[in-house]
């Protein structure tokens, strides 16, 4: 039992992985794409593939923190996953990863701040299921989301700023 809880985890893991290390790829390929002021089909096409990437990585993460949650019901462990602030905060990440991309995908919020979102959320789920995200409180990872998600706001901004294209006067 212990080697099918440790397969579950290493693909909650991957599938966190998958979706924050696509977001990078998805970022740089979308500034590629507007860097000389419209996205043409090659460069949609692209930004196709990525988003499948994205969907595949949220999948194998939500599919196997299911599975985790009914393997430690099914064992009566001690702790059960769904009542600690980790998985509400993981739960929380990827709902908003999940809204978000709807979202913007219906033109609800900007694309600046619905990316940084999406992108800190991506990472905060790596974080968290690889466990290098510090033990908080549920309320003290929120302001710590809230509070990376404008630094990464601010990054983005000035990286698009620096790529965008010159007007010539």
């Amino acid at each position: 039992m212990d080697g099918i809880i440790l397969l579950i985890f290493y693909t909650q893991a991957l599938g966190a992985l998958i979706g924050a290390v696509t977001t990078v790829w998805g970022e740089f390929a979308y500034l590629r794409a507007h860097k000389d002021g419209h996205i043409d089909a090659a460069e949609r096409a692209h930004l196709r593939v990525i988003a499948h990437g994205l969907r595949f990585g949220m999948t194998l993460l939500l599919c196997s923190s299911f599975a985790l949650v009914v393997v430690a019901y099914l064992l009566h462990t001690a702790t059960q996953p769904a009542s600690t602030a980790s998985y509400w905060t993981l739960m929380l990440a990827a709902l908003l990863v999940i809204y978000v991309s709807w979202a913007l995908s219906r033109r609800k919020i900007s694309f600046a701040l619905g990316s940084a979102i999406a992108f800190t959320a991506w990472w905060f789920l790596a974080y968290l299921t690889i466990g290098w995200m510090p033990p908080l409180s549920f309320g003290a990872t929120v302001g710590f989301f809230v509070v990376a998600t404008l630094i990464f706001y601010g990054i983005l901004q000035y990286a698009r700023m620096l790529l965008r294209p010159k007007k010539h006067t």
